[in-house]
């Protein structure tokens, strides 16, 4: 592994350069196209806005690539205003991603302010009645949505809490996890995507799916949001119903039925048209990146089974099958990821998430295993 790790690095950084190239200023890496051999370029207010420089930094910090790490304070200075935004919750994955791996490398204290200022600004669509943090704004679809995917902004209000003694923060992203933790999960511990409130009483008003293949079905980057949010909610809290609910969406991610022999699960859980549907190398990345921080957590057999588990996905996921060759790919890192399949959008393509939580998984891999 020591060696598959290096190797990947090592071919991130050249790939990256080539990325970096063609990345217009203030636009991020968001997609590409390989039937029509285009790229799509996000503006900063796209919730994926942080992968990009967030993966510049992991490589760096691999590889002490200079070329590399000038390019993610570029974009950290082009992304800062985005502390201030307030169109969604997803300013976790656009400042924590970014600027959280630029303050671990660097420690420079403009950076922490922009996390804490970013924290500020997230806390403002926690909604009290709910007992949570408003996803989306309201719209014809939804009055008070929370989706599955906030779990993962918590950590920008966990860390910031930590750092600054601020226990406000803390508090909102408990109450956000345990109304998730009861409201989002069925028996089986499969998920929800989307739960909508009625921000005035916290009364649940319905649950549907935005992404997923139907309203009761396992959207596969959903279960994986969960997974590495409750184990992370476990790391800043130590409540072990936390990491008891961790537990059981392994479980349930790890016997499926329809997970492929080689781990990189369909874009849903319950997709039509399986083994033919699309896979989601995202969902594979995040899953193993998050096995791999439950297995810190958990010891003996069942630590054992998490770590191989994420060792399988890593592996999958550096073979030639998903792991892009030189200068293709539209220089991102990992093939066949699915983004929104009801919507026909970003399917069987790179993504900016897949490549970032692959790499984390393979420093945490390396940092924690080897």
């Amino acid at each position: 592994m020591k060696q598959l790790i290096k190797t990947q690095f090592d071919f991130a950084a050249k790939q990256y350069k080539l990325l970096a190239q063609q990345t217009p200023k203030d636009k991020m890496p968001q997609t590409y196209n390989p039937k029509t051999d285009k790229s799509t370029f996000s503006n900063l207010q796209w919730w994926c806005s942080g992968f990009y420089p967030g993966t510049l930094w992991m490589i760096y910090a691999q590889t002490g690539d200079k070329t590399i790490k000038a390019e993610a304070e570029k974009k950290l200075s082009e992304l800062a205003p985005m502390k201030h935004y307030k169109g969604n919750h997803d300013l976790g994955f656009m400042i924590n991603c970014s600027f959280g791996n630029g303050f671990k490398l660097t420690r420079n204290p403009s950076y922490a302010k922009t996390l804490d200022t970013a924290a500020a600004t997230l806390a403002l669509r926690y909604r009290p009645h709910v007992h949570a943090i408003q996803s989306w704004n309201k719209s014809k679809n939804f009055t008070c949505p929370v989706i599955i995917d906030n779990m993962m902004n918590l950590e920008l209000l966990c860390w910031v809490s930590a750092h600054t003694g601020d226990t406000s923060y803390l508090h909102i992203a408990r109450e956000h996890a345990n109304t998730t933790m009861k409201n989002h999960f069925r028996p089986d511990y499969s998920s929800y995507h989307v739960v909508d409130y009625d921000p005035n009483t916290g009364a649940v008003l319905q649950k549907k799916t935005w992404q997923g293949a139907n309203d009761s079905s396992s959207w596969a980057r959903g279960q994986a949001w969960g997974l590495y949010g409750y184990t992370m909610m476990y790391r800043y809290t130590k409540n072990k119903a936390y990491l008891n609910l961790a537990k059981h969406i392994a479980h349930y991610i790890l016997t499926n039925p329809s997970i492929p022999a080689d781990m990189i699960p369909y874009w849903d859980y319950d997709a039509p048209g399986i083994p033919d549907a699309p896979r989601d190398a995202s969902a594979a990345a995040i899953t193993a990146s998050g096995l791999l921080e439950l297995g810190r957590y958990t010891g003996g057999k069942q630590r054992k089974t998490y770590v191989n588990a994420a060792k399988k996905i890593i592996v999958s996921l550096s073979s030639d099958k998903y792991r892009a060759k030189l200068g293709q790919n539209g220089d991102f890192i990992l093939m066949h990821s699915t983004g929104a399949k009801p919507f026909n959008s970003e399917v069987d393509s790179p993504l900016s998430y897949a490549d970032y939580y692959f790499l984390e998984a393979l420093t945490r891999y390396k940092k924690w295993y080897l």
